[in-house]
């Protein structure tokens, strides 16, 4: 058995709708951050270090020269050979629309990108980006904007100077699905002041407004942060793998099969990760959840009373 006999995963979606392997590349495009320039706010979010999401965020090679580079690693490591172009590392829907365009257009230039995964902040999607990405869509690319949302309660964004409030996560998406646009929304497990019942909350009220993907990240304590400096005092105690493993099935259990989980666990890379510890191990995470789920004789949506199998022969 495999993670996907009872999850949704993004891999296997694009499989059967293309045929081939098709995986990520990770951009880097120089990008800032409303929160960091000060257009929001200084400093950024208590647990951002870029380079946990991007270990090589400092190097900032051309769009096609980030694309060779992860293409040759990828085809390498899992066979796959069509890619979707991530833009990956900090708000990468924070400029002007020329500039984004030609940035996009640069990546879907490469003849094995099918298309973009645009990673973003809810309150930084103006309406020239989103009518962009429906143009991109509308010519054939596939197309998903990414919203970190990380939490549906405020007082936890504020808890940690995120700089935006669920208020502004239900607008952007309001406006992404007005243009067709699937929307990927990322939640993390594990961010202070939250447990179980959070998470729980959190992901109803997003399933609540309707969406296409679900990413799930446990909450990394990483070197030059605000949060570093919380754990080290002892204010901040990171979820065990075991609790993280509970709550990330209890999830899947509650979403409905014909959402994609695009991830359920995230890494950060040994050099710059302080705690906890297992977050470097992607495979026994992954390999948890799937038993977890085994030893629980479910799957996702069972906790709804959808089959996943009848989904995805809809699908």
């Amino acid at each position: 058995m495999a993670l996907s006999d009872v999850v949704h995963t993004f891999g296997t979606d694009l499989l059967r709708r293309y045929g081939t392997r098709v995986h990520k590349v990770a951009i880097h495009a120089g990008f800032t951050c409303p929160n960091r320039d000060g257009s929001k706010g200084r400093g950024g979010c208590t647990f951002c270090n870029n380079a946990s999401f991007s270990p090589h965020s400092q190097r900032e090679p051309g769009v096609a020269e980030q694309i060779a580079a992860g293409r040759a690693v990828l085809r390498k490591r899992t066979g796959a050979v069509r890619f979707l172009a991530y833009f990956q590392a900090y708000t990468n829907t924070y400029a002007d629309a020329e500039r984004l365009e030609a940035l996009y257009r640069a990546a879907l230039a490469e003849p094995d990108v099918i298309g973009l995964s645009v990673g973003t902040r809810p309150d930084a999607v103006p309406a020239p980006v989103l009518d962009l990405l429906a143009e991109l869509r509308d010519q054939g690319h596939e197309v998903w904007l990414e919203l970190g949302l990380q939490s549906a309660f405020d007082a936890t964004l504020a808890r940690v100077n995120r700089g935006h409030g669920f208020g502004d996560y239900c607008r952007a998406l309001e406006q992404a699905q007005l243009r067709g646009l699937p929307v990927c929304t990322h939640l993390i497990i594990g961010l202070p002041g939250e447990g179980r019942e959070h998470a729980l909350a959190s992901l109803e009220r997003v399933l609540e407004q309707g969406v296409d993907g679900l990413k799930l990240h446990p909450l990394h304590v990483v070197r030059n942060t605000d949060m570093a400096n919380h754990w080290r005092r002892g204010d901040y105690h990171p979820l065990t793998l075991g609790a993280y493993i509970d709550i990330a099935a209890d999830l899947i259990e509650r979403t409905p099969p014909e959402v994609v989980f695009h991830r359920v666990t995230g890494t950060a890379s040994r050099d710059i990760l302080l705690a906890p510890e297992w977050c470097s191990k992607k495979w026994a995470v992954l390999n948890g959840i799937e038993q977890a789920l085994h030893r629980r004789g479910t799957q996702q949506g069972a906790r709804l009373g959808e089959p996943l199998a009848d989904a995805l022969d809809a699908a």
